[in-house]
């Protein structure tokens, strides 16, 4: 059944979901974040439009810096301001943010733990027909392994913007991911949203597997769900939009009540969300698991719904996943 308390959309499987895409969110949280606080600022590398960094652009161009083709000196351009009491948002594709400018983050940004917010947009295989070099799946584990930063992985556009909104107001460094492709939007403006928090979005009696994702794939989870629960076996859903830091007293709860998790991310299999749930249980409560990601290879050219598909992380697959651990 669906958490009542998550005050998820009545479409949230229906057909005709609205679909966006969550660097949407980022434009509109940008805005509303501006307009609380006049520190905000945005910098960004010569993507304002793909990014939606131009909506605030087009609303505070005081406050915004077109920093070129440059996205190492924007890390610490942005560090530099955010010393001098600033509360920057730097944004590219984060196959540059913080795929290229990553040392600039650690040394700049991370170890001084200043408040400068990255934002990696077009992240995962689902940026489609750009193909290996710019579809990012490394960033999570690259972001998580840094002292003292958070990391955010929005699930839908709706829950972008508070991530954003939020992430102006942590007193350190955030990561924040978001994605190209439009994808559903199934939390609404009245579902809970806090940094640290998770969001069960199913939970039916006598669970046999747990499905823990992050970003947009916390729908095709739900649609597993569903088809599982068609079927007799019963599960949990939780999403997880905030990988660190992690909510590890709702990944113990559940673990527990089912017995089995399988973890769900548009990433490398390897170092990222579910490497993190992986290696908090092994420590607290041991139980079988399957980490689903993109199995230690780059993506290629193609569209999101097809190479979704082909890295086994759409809701077929993902239900094949879980009715293979729970038949072990």
């Amino acid at each position: 059944m669906l958490n009542a308390a998550a005050k998820l959309s009545t479409k949230i499987f229906a057909d005709d979901i609205e679909k966006v895409p969550t660097r949407d969110g980022f434009g509109r949280g940008s805005v509303e974040a501006g307009g609380k606080d006049p520190r905000i600022v945005v910098l960004c590398a010569d993507l304002t439009e793909s990014t939606r960094a131009e909506w605030f652009q087009k609303e505070f161009p005081e406050r915004f810096i077109e920093m070129g083709i440059a996205e190492q000196n924007m890390a610490g351009v942005a560090a530099g301001m955010a010393a001098a009491g600033k509360i920057p948002f730097i944004t590219s594709y984060a196959a540059f943010n913080p795929g290229r400018n990553y040392e600039h983050i650690r040394t700049t940004i991370a170890l001084n733990q200043v408040p400068v917010k990255i934002c990696g947009m077009h992240a995962g295989v689902s940026v489609g027909p750009d193909g290996a070099t710019h579809q990012m799946l490394e960033d999570i584990g690259l972001m998580r392994m840094l002292p003292g930063m958070t990391v955010l992985v929005p699930g839908d556009a709706e829950e972008a913007r508070k991530a954003v909104v939020a992430a102006a107001a942590v007193d350190g460094p955030v990561y924040i991911r978001f994605g190209r492709a439009a994808t559903p939007v199934f939390t609404t403006s009245e579902t809970p949203f806090q940094i640290g928090k998770s969001l069960l979005l199913w939970e039916s009696d006598a669970p046999k597997v747990a499905f823990l994702s992050t970003g947009s794939l916390a729908h095709a989870a739900l649609m597993a769900a569903r088809a599982l629960s068609a079927e007799g076996i019963e599960s949990i859903v939780l999403h997880m939009p905030t990988v660190k830091p992690l909510d590890e007293a709702m990944v113990l709860a559940v673990a527990k009540r089912a017995g089995r998790v399988v973890t769900i991310e548009e990433h490398q299999a390897a170092g990222g969300f579910g490497s993190a749930v992986a290696e908090f249980l092994s420590q607290q409560h041991p139980v079988p698991m399957r980490l689903l990601g993109v199995a230690d290879m780059f993506g290629q050219s193609g569209t999101p719904d097809e190479l979704l598909s082909h890295y086994g992380l759409d809701a077929v697959h993902i239900k094949e996943a879980a009715q293979a651990l729970v038949a072990v």
